[in-house]
């Protein structure tokens, strides 16, 4: 989008932080997670570090693919890798991967993950 890009047509780095959070959000959804479900249980993962390697720019105009993945489990903890292609050529653009963990609100309180997660996505 035209609001995604800066005077010289490149995407803005605030743009792929809305992109990861958009795909994150739909892997979660798969993962049982989805905004009902953190509503109803309160139990709402959150993001503990981003890490995102920049490694050829999105242009103006620029189809992206997007693909989300739980890349590695823990007690407590849990990270998800990203990666952004252009549509067009596959060039991977953008990699980037985050840590979260899964919080009871309103307490903070960080909760165990799920044991069938790590089952369930061969992590």
């Amino acid at each position: 989008m035209f609001f995604d890009t800066d005077c010289g047509g490149v995407v803005h780095n605030l743009a792929y932080l809305r992109m990861i959070e958009t795909c994150r959000t739909r892997l979660a959804a798969l993962m049982g997670l989805n905004l009902r479900a953190m509503a109803d249980t309160r139990h709402y993962p959150v993001v503990t570090r981003t890490e995102i390697d920049y490694k050829r720019p999105a242009l103006l105009g620029d189809w992206l693919v997007i693909r989300g993945r739980l890349a590695e489990i823990s007690r407590a903890r849990f990270w998800c890798a990203f990666e952004m292609a252009r549509a067009t050529d596959g060039q991977v653009l953008v990699t980037a991967r985050q840590a979260l963990a899964l919080v009871k609100m309103p307490e903070g309180k960080p909760q165990r993950l799920p044991a069938a997660w790590a089952q369930q996505w061969d992590v």
